[in-house]
């Protein structure tokens, strides 16, 4: 059964970095769209960063706009979300996910339901950003 595996979660200080991970060893990366995702406590899932499945082609929300890097390795399986200048309100459980039929385009509006919209979805990593 094919798993997302998130990591590199924990805390850190507000306005310092961090870089998740998400394990995909099952999956073929040349031809899936991957995307990040966090819900806070009590909060919705947001839309975070999405990539092609070429690598072409990379979108992110605007929260976190000019201080993520989203990227992955096909050959390792892995996906990566790099964040810098973190703020308490990054405070959230991180998501990956991955669709082959649902583009890096079209996943900045496919956050409700995410389970339900994509055909892999991520247990979470915890991040806490203390301030």
């Amino acid at each position: 059964q094919v798993q997302l595996v998130e990591s590199g979660g924990g805390t850190v200080q507000a306005g310092g970095s961090l870089r998740l991970s998400c394990a995909a060893p099952g999956i073929n990366f040349g031809v899936y769209n991957m995307a990040w995702f966090r819900q806070s406590r009590g909060g919705e899932i947001e839309f975070l960063a999405s990539i092609s499945w070429n690598g072409n082609r990379r979108y992110y929300a605007d929260t976190v706009k000019g201080r993520s890097v989203i990227s992955k390795d096909d050959a390792k399986h892995l996906l990566f979300l790099q964040m810098t200048n973190v703020r308490p309100e990054d405070t959230a459980d991180y998501h990956c996910a991955a669709d082959q039929w649902v583009t890096a385009e079209a996943m900045p509006a496919m956050a409700v339901d995410p389970r339900e919209r994509y055909a892999y979805w991520g247990q979470g990593t915890q991040v806490t950003v203390a301030s």
